[in-house]
């Protein structure tokens, strides 16, 4: 399999850090080809700005997503944006990896996604009218390719729980699960999420590079998230969930029973087993 880690931690020697490399030679031991973005080693520019087309006309008003649609369709955009387009489409299996600041992914890695995900790559594709809007949400350039996060967080597990003071951790991953991944076709994969990591014990550390190395590892096979596809029957023609699928108001809504849940206890009857790894917020 071929392996694409999309790397933005500022810190080489930083857990994240520790993470990406136990992971990499875990990879390439087992026979895999392994390809890493790391972002803040490339100084990958992160802003998205007429500087990246070389050919538009500067003195006239910058539209980004008309200039990155003739770009892409001429063969003239930035060569990094370029590269790791290809890097994109080379890959069975993307690693967005990074630590969560301000309930999201560094501003390096947004980036990263403004500029490389251009238009007619990752979206603008297929036919717009009616009920088919556009190839996307499970369809597009990368369908059939799987991808993960893979995110340390500093808070612990219980802030991010069903009732916890950060939201729900699989509530902050909306944007990049159903946007940046499921919408230009990925097929997603649960998060691998560690927890406290600045409080982490040497030993709860190589736990945490067990569980990632078998996260990656088991990539290929594992159960995805099942997110419902935009073309697949269950929106109307103005792309609204169907009446007929009577379920709860919530992002979930997008999900095909059964739900991926993590980390949740819904009140009722279940097995609510935690999803995300690894358990370290301590007992007192």
């Amino acid at each position: 399999m071929k392996y694409l880690i999309i790397y933005a931690h500022p810190e080489p020697t930083s857990l994240s850090g520790y993470l990406k490399d136990r992971g990499m030679a875990a990879l390439q031991a087992a026979g895999h080809e392994v390809r890493v973005s790391d972002l803040y080693a490339m100084k990958w520019k992160a802003i998205a700005d007429g500087d990246d087309f070389s050919e538009r006309d500067a003195a006239a008003p910058l539209n980004y997503e008309r200039a990155s649609k003739e770009a892409y369709a001429q063969g003239t955009q930035a060569s990094e944006v370029a590269e790791e387009q290809q890097k994109l489409l080379w890959a069975d299996v993307v690693v967005l990896q990074f630590p969560i600041w301000w309930y999201g992914m560094p501003a390096i890695l947004k980036g990263w996604v403004d500029r490389v995900y251009a238009y007619g790559f990752a979206y603008g594709l297929g036919v717009h009218g009616r009920s088919q809007w556009g190839r996307r949400f499970g369809e597009g350039l990368l369908e059939g390719k799987r991808a993960m996060v893979a995110m340390t967080v500093g808070g612990r597990m219980a802030h991010y729980g069903p009732r916890g003071v950060n939201g729900a951790m699989d509530d902050l991953l909306w944007p990049i699960h159903h946007g940046v991944l499921f919408y230009p076709g990925f097929t997603v994969l649960p998060p691998t999420v560690f927890y406290e990591v600045n409080r982490a014990a040497p030993e709860a550390v190589e736990e945490m590079a067990r569980i990632y190395i078998d996260r990656l590892l088991t990539a290929p096979s594992t159960e995805p998230i099942a997110f419902r596809p935009q073309n697949g029957g269950d929106y109307d023609d103005v792309q609204v969930l169907k009446p007929q699928f009577d379920v709860p108001v919530g992002l979930s809504m997008h999900q095909r029973d059964p739900a991926f849940v993590s980390n949740t206890w819904l009140g009722v009857s279940g097995d609510y087993t935690p999803k995300h790894f690894a358990p370290t917020s301590r007992d007192k």
